[in-house]
């Protein structure tokens, strides 16, 4: 397709090569792009108060940020609850299921997402993003149901990201290839810019939080160090590129090659699995790389084969290049 058609004319496109297509994805992904667009402008401002003065104290910033997250939150919930295709909706801010209002009609499918994350960069200009993942009902109630959202994420039907920063950007895929799209102030579209996005094999960057290495295991204190050693025939040593910003090193990652990497700690007892949740955030992001010819992993499961016990459920993540996810299983096994 033609670079600089439109993120609609895309899906419609793609939904004309799928003669079951019903165009719930189109309405769908079309209300999620307007969501962005809001969110978007509010995040532009996110360093000043709703009276635009310059937020200050730790204090302020903390509630300031925290009406953000609701306002992206809430954003996303009143832009795609209309729509008619939703059985109902989940968040990495809730702890439930969120219904679709009883005046609306639903439909067959389940948003799941994280509507704002890498929220605590935001205020020195990190890139943040939103995350979502679309899945197909599995009950027949009328009611949606932690059971339907709690499926493994090889069962989702689409996922991507939308990146506020230097520009703001889409990543989606509904199996057929990932693409990315620039939305161009101007005229207020999200235009093709990065067609069928392949991540290399094998990058020479990785993305880890290295203050927690005397927390890591000895196998993946291990994989870090072969990363880090010099040996000119594995083109080594990789460069450490983290912002703490999941979606802004997974897409530097994707685009240029690399592996991004949250193991499992001893620093925080709440967190034994690590930071990263597999149905807000990991899941979406796995099903993209894989589309794009990556890999993700645990460390000894693909990830889209993990079976959720809960919407908040931590794990592992070795995310990237499938080369260079190969190698970290072999790290974190301890066959390396």
């Amino acid at each position: 397709m033609a670079k600089g058609i439109t993120v609609t004319e895309h899906i419609l496109a793609m939904q004309k090569e799928k003669p079951e297509a019903t165009g719930a994805f189109t309405a769908l992904l079309a209300e999620l792009t307007v969501a962005a667009k809001i969110i978007a402008q509010k995040v532009d401002k996110a360093n000043l108060t709703e009276d635009l003065g310059f937020v200050g104290t730790d204090s302020a910033n903390q509630e300031h940020f925290q009406r953000l997250l609701e306002f992206a939150n809430a954003t996303i919930i009143n832009r795609v609850s209309h729509i008619g295709h939703l059985y109902c909706m989940a968040s990495k801010k809730e702890t439930d299921v969120i219904p679709i209002p009883p005046k609306y009609s639903k439909g067959e499918y389940i948003l799941v997402f994280d509507a704002l994350g890498g929220l605590t960069n935001i205020d020195v200009h990190i890139t943040v993003g939103t995350i979502f993942s679309i899945l197909k009902r599995q009950s027949v109630g009328e009611m949606g149901l932690m059971t339907d959202v709690l499926q493994p994420g090889h069962q989702q039907v689409a996922a991507g990201y939308f990146m506020y920063g230097s520009s703001t950007m889409m990543i989606y895929t509904t199996g057929s290839g990932v693409h990315g799209f620039t939305l161009e102030p101007r005229i207020g579209e999200f235009l093709l810019s990065h067609e069928d996005i392949q991540i290399p094999e094998k990058g020479r960057t990785y993305s880890i939080n290295e203050g927690n290495y005397y927390f890591w295991d000895e196998n993946v204190q291990n994989l870090v160090e072969y990363f880090k050693t010099p040996d000119i025939k594995t083109d080594r040593p990789c460069a450490l590129r983290y912002t703490g910003s999941f979606v802004a090193d997974f897409h530097r990652n994707l685009l240029k090659g690399g592996i991004h990497m949250y193991p499992a700690d001893s620093k925080e007892p709440t967190k034994p699995h690590g930071k990263l949740m597999l149905m807000c955030e990991v899941n979406p992001l796995a099903f993209v790389v894989e589309q794009a010819g990556g890999a993700a992993s645990t460390g000894h499961e693909r990830i889209l084969d993990v079976e959720p016990k809960h919407l908040h459920q931590r794990i592992p993540v070795f995310i990237g290049g499938a080369a260079d996810v190969r190698l970290a299983e072999e790290f974190v096994q301890g066959k390396r």
